[in-house]
């Protein structure tokens, strides 16, 4: 009888006993993988239960870069074009003295421009007299005519000076000034990065008194605060006190604000 190789050599005991051991690792090797699977879909498909939440609030203080103001001018006359033509005239005088100071034309715009008739009341008639129509009807006496300016400033050391000179030229409305950054982003963007920073660090302080370990981010959200400007100055109808000196007007810092809401999975 013909030995065969095949037969003799998974007939020792040695190799079917390796045999064994290498099957069993290659199931359970099978079942790791298949157990795994189906945790990922249903980490996949199934919102997860066993989280924490952890809040985060996070400033960032950055100088100004640019200062805005506004001004208007308005006049009242017997007529529109009278009206116009001095309110045109002050408001030209206004805004070449604002290019001479290096301001560009892109920095500065027209807010509105209202026409606006002005009216005289009767006085009442005494109780139980009998007063004519025309006498009970407002009369038009007038027309005012005002338009209203935006400025944008990039110099922040002009903004004094911009503003005694409007007050030189009797320009009485004046608001502002108003420091910002021109991009505010940038200073919503660091606020937003301190307060992640600072909720992360709450999550990983949690997590070790908890005993338990932090998983992917599975929720989240945040809210930006506005920011305060450091100081306004209106000249109002004090316009003598701008005729003497510029104002000293510090432009300081502001602050920006942030707050975020990190949803972790813990396992």
């Amino acid at each position: 009888m013909e030995n065969n190789p095949i037969s003799e050599t998974f007939g020792s005991k040695s190799v079917r006993t390796a045999l064994v051991i290498v099957l069993a690792i290659l199931s359970l090797f099978l079942l790791a993988q298949t157990i795994d699977s189906l945790n990922g879909i249903n980490r996949s498909g199934v919102p997860a239960t066993d989280t924490i939440t952890v809040q985060g609030d996070g400033q960032a203080t950055l100088p100004p870069d640019v200062a805005r103001i506004s001004f208007s001018v308005q006049n009242t006359a017997k007529t529109v074009a009278e009206a116009q033509s001095k309110t045109t005239e002050q408001t030209n005088a206004a805004l070449e003295f604002v290019r001479s100071q290096g301001i560009d034309d892109k920095d500065v715009k027209t807010l509105s421009y209202n026409i606006s008739p002005q009216y005289s009341y009767p006085n009442p008639c005494a109780y139980g007299a009998v007063c004519p129509e025309y006498y009970r009807e407002p009369k038009i006496t007038g027309y005012q005519v005002s338009q209203s300016v935006q400025v944008t400033m990039r110099d922040l050391a002009k903004v004094g000076e911009v503003l005694g000179g409007l007050g030189k030229l009797e320009v009485q409305n004046v608001n502002g000034p108003s420091f910002a950054l021109d991009d505010s982003t940038s200073g919503y963007n660091a606020a937003r990065a301190d307060a992640i920073k600072k909720a992360k660090a709450q999550a990983k302080l949690l997590s070790k008194q908890l005993g338990v370990k932090l998983g992917k981010i599975v929720n989240f959200s945040e809210s930006s605060g506005g920011y305060p400007y450091p100081m306004a100055y209106g000249l109002g109808g004090d316009v003598m006190m701008a005729k003497e000196a510029s104002p000293e007007v510090p432009a300081g810092e502001n602050t920006y604000n942030a707050s975020v809401s990190i949803t972790y999975e813990i396992r």
